[in-house]
């Protein structure tokens, strides 16, 4: 689901059971409240809470961050579209056709601008 092409400027994740969630963020390049806003809206998303609810993420944890953020940055999803996509709700070749429109969509509208900058 995750294409590594998209996420080489990531550095490699260290074999270790658990990662606080400093250390995710440093791996996953989002910041520390962006991860606790996905921990809501992903269901799939949830790290082990301990004392004082500090959260410990586990490999599996980092990796599912990384397609949350592969999904919502590189290829431009929705949050609700990337938890349709987690889920297995929507088919391959509808998410291609989505982003194709996008991507004519936003061709027209830089040709617009180009227009009414002149």
């Amino acid at each position: 689901m995750l294409d590594q092409g998209t996420n080489q400027e990531l550095p490699s994740i260290p074999s270790k059971r658990y990662f606080t969630i400093g250390e995710v963020a440093d791996l996953c390049a989002v910041k520390p409240h962006v991860l606790r806003y996905w921990e809501q809206e992903f269901d799939q998303l949830k790290p082990l809470k301990r004392r004082g609810n500090r959260r410990y993420y586990q490999r599996h944890d980092v990796i599912l961050v990384r397609q949350i953020r592969a999904l919502l940055y590189d290829q431009g999803y929705t949050i609700g579209g990337a938890r349709q996509i987690l889920n297995g709700d929507t088919s391959h070749s509808d998410i291609t056709r989505s982003q194709q429109i996008i991507k004519q969509l936003r061709s027209e509208l830089e040709d617009i601008l180009d227009v009414l900058k002149v």
